[in-house]
């Protein structure tokens, strides 16, 4: 209880039993030139009074605001135990400022006497950014279990959730679509916000709060500080280009910069049959036709894919994880020979969930205590993440140097998740008896807090693994593929993540078919889903070449096609021996390419219609001194075509340059001229399943 007195026309509070004086409002204010935040303590309750958006001159005044949110518990396992608890229930009982000129934070000490919790609340805005960052130090004087943690609890009357689905599917095909780590925006403000952490949730509940957090079922120990992941909230210069701003900032935060990977995959080749005579083969033909005889760079990375590990009858990986069978040499030392002779380096295919290649280990492991589920391994499980952990860490030290971790929580079609609380909060509440951890009963949503606990628990313990790599190799390579999911801050653990839902080859009787299955999986994601994930992250399975059946143009058209959806990794999917000269002529003349416009692949984006619809449609990227557009035409009439050189199709918005077009794959244009300037438009006629490259090139 607190007693109010005026002294001197002020009104204080005084809470005598924290010993502490409170003014009865107090103003912070975290400010850079782009934007600010104004914090308030009123009697002893921190809140946000305003963000002001200095870039596009908007100010972002709360409906509401609970500053965050936690919910609390006797364990997960405890139901009715449950509360949450806002900054209401608490009192800033002390302040920390620290300002630099480079940057600016302020920790408000807050604690709750009844419940025996302190949280600190601490914000930070660097000088250069515009963005800030606010994370939650939690410490408990009793065991707590610490349920969901939202370190941001705020509303905007322009708050908008992009993506709303939430599929937590443990067997469906093409329903993986758990929904975390999406960013939400404030559509007229112009800013973004989110968590620094790919298996948070970041929603607009009840039409305006936002709520930034994740579900944790952490158990807090007495005296135990935990520190929360951070929060994001970042400001645009124009409402309707929010986007850009977010992938700039995502551009700035990944673990390594955005590299053009060009690498060799043997799977195509040879399947699961690999070994280190057909693969050093493949090596040195791919070096020879392409950089050899054709002038392109050394390639990234020649990967053995699924093949080399062994699970003969006899191997036992009671020891050591992921054996390589007597197919390769200890370590690959062979292969990483060659691909060193190539000016290359190793990469290897690794299921983390023991799955494809490796299941037949998951039973066996099982009975050697490690953590088996009913279809492959626990994410979260200590003795068997420990293992693999050793491993790779064990296999990057002696020299590989891109891992495709394929298979995380699952696969394409069926997902797993751990039930027992091995590593991972439980609720056995829920009445689980009878069931496999991949069993069709838990596409159920009333399970999905047990399953949300799983994926965020089996996302941490696979960020320690990938920091860990990072530690032994800066330049690591890592793709996750199959059972990840498109969050944009898995970039601050790795290079690349799979195009979700999508088979690893294309659907289609043509190459048309194929770019349209492959391009409407890009048009569902990011136009239909409003996923926001950069596209020049996406490990998309192309392109494929398996065969000189086919005519130049044919390969041509579709190779400088799929290059133009602008992903920065382009893994080789080829049978070596059956292409023919004019098939290397057109990779290497699509991987010249590539070289040249990958500086603009970190804008890019698609426009048109879609294209299972056989609408026009095609991507493009700019930067300052260069873009392009690409554009199909995949139905089997003429059709004419208009696009705006204005900031929606991607040019910087202060350009006044003129741009020279050239055409790429030589095709007739029709056009009246070839300079443009930003805000014209071109007009084209496109011929039945004609595909078009337009390079442009800004004037000196």
């Amino acid at each position: 209880m607190g007693k109010r007195i005026f002294v001197k026309g002020f009104l204080l509070v005084i809470y005598l039993s924290l010993g502490v004086v409170h003014a009865a409002e107090k103003v912070y204010i975290l400010e850079n030139p782009y934007m600010s935040r104004t914090l308030v303590v009123k009697d002893g309750v921190l809140s946000t009074q305003q963000i002001v958006n200095k870039q596009a001159g908007a100010r972002l005044v709360p409906v509401s605001c609970q500053e965050f949110a936690l919910r609390t518990s006797e364990g997960t396992d405890k139901e009715g135990t449950d509360k949450i608890l806002t900054t209401k229930d608490f009192v800033v009982v002390s302040v920390d400022k620290k300002f630099t000129p480079a940057i600016k934070s302020y920790c408000f000490h807050l604690k709750n006497k009844v419940h025996e919790l302190a949280v600190d609340v601490c914000y930070e805005l660097v000088e250069d950014n515009f963005y800030g960052h606010k994370y939650l130090e939690i410490t408990s004087g009793k065991k707590v279990t610490l349920e969901k943690i939202d370190v941001e609890s705020i509303a905007f009357e322009d708050a908008f959730q992009n993506y709303k689905l939430k599929l937590i599917t443990a067997r469906k095909s093409g329903g993986w679509k758990p929904g975390l780590g999406q960013p939400v925006y404030t559509t007229a403000t112009a800013t973004f916000w989110g968590m620094e952490f790919p298996g948070a949730f970041n929603t607009v509940e009840e039409g305006s709060t936002i709520t930034c957090g994740y579900l944790r079922g952490k158990e807090l120990l007495p005296e135990e500080r935990y520190t929360t992941y951070r929060s994001v909230v970042g400001v645009a210069d124009d409402k309707n280009f929010i986007d850009d701003t977010f992938f700039y900032y995502i551009d700035r935060i990944r673990r390594r910069p955005a590299r053009l990977q060009v690498q060799y995959n043997s799977w195509f080749d040879y399947g699961n049959r690999v070994s280190k005579e057909t693969f050093a083969g493949s090596l040195r033909k791919v070096h020879n036709e392409l950089v050899v005889r054709r002038g392109c760079r050394p390639l990234n990375a020649y990967v053995i894919d699924d093949g080399w590990q062994d699970k003969s009858k006899n191997v036992t990986w009671a020891d050591t994880v992921w054996k390589i069978n007597n197919k390769f040499a200890p370590y690959f030392r062979d292969s990483r020979k060659e691909v060193v002779k190539a000016g290359s380096t190793l990469g290897i295919w690794l299921s983390p969930a023991s799955i494809f290649g490796a299941r037949p280990m998951v039973e066996r492991m099982g009975g050697y205590g490690f953590e088996a589920l009913s279809y492959g391994m626990s994410m979260t499980g200590e003795k068997y993440m420990g293992r693999l952990e050793d491993r790779v860490l064990d296999l990057a030290r002696h020299g590989v140097s891109y891992f495709k971790f394929d298979g995380l929580f699952g696969h394409l079609n069926i997902r797993d998740f751990e039930l027992q609380g091995r590593g991972t909060a439980a609720m056995p509440q829920l009445g689980l008896e009878g069931f496999s951890t991949s069993d069709e009963r838990l596409n159920d949503p009333k399970y999905d807090e047990l399953k949300s606990y799983y994926l965020v628990a089996g996302t941490e313990r696979l960020m320690e693994i990938f920091d860990g790599l990072h530690k032994i190799n800066p330049d690591i390579f890592i793709a996750i593929t199959n059972a990840a999911y498109l969050s944009p801050w898995w970039l601050s653990y790795v290079d690349v993540v799979w195009l979700i839902n999508a088979g690893d080859a294309a659907k289609g009787k043509d190459r048309t078919g194929e770019l349209v299955y492959r391009d409407h999986v890009y048009f569902q994601i990011w136009q239909e889903e409003n996923t926001k994930f950069p596209m020049n992250s996406i490990f998309n399975h192309e392109p494929k070449k398996v065969t000189a059946k086919e005519d130049y143009k044919s390969f041509r058209d579709y190779l400088f096609m799929n290059l133009s959806r602008g992903t920065g990794f382009v893994e080789l999917y080829l049978k070596t021996d059956s292409l023919s000269t004019t098939d290397w002529d057109v990779l290497a003349e699509g991987l010249k390419w590539t070289y040249q416009a990958f500086p603009t692949f970190k804008r890019v984006r698609m426009h048109g219609g879609n294209p299972k619809k056989n609408e026009v449609y095609g991507y493009t990227a700019w930067n300052e001194k260069q873009g392009y557009i690409s554009i199909h035409n995949p139905s089997s009439e003429q059709r004419e075509y208009k696009i705006l050189l204005d900031r929606k199709t991607g040019l910087l918005p202060d350009s006044k340059k003129v741009y020279q077009l050239s055409s790429v794959l030589n095709n007739e244009l029709g056009v009246n001229t070839s300079k443009y300037r930003y805000g014209e438009a071109i007009s084209l006629t496109l011929r039945p399943k004609e595909i078009l490259l337009l390079d442009f090139t800004a004037a000196e």
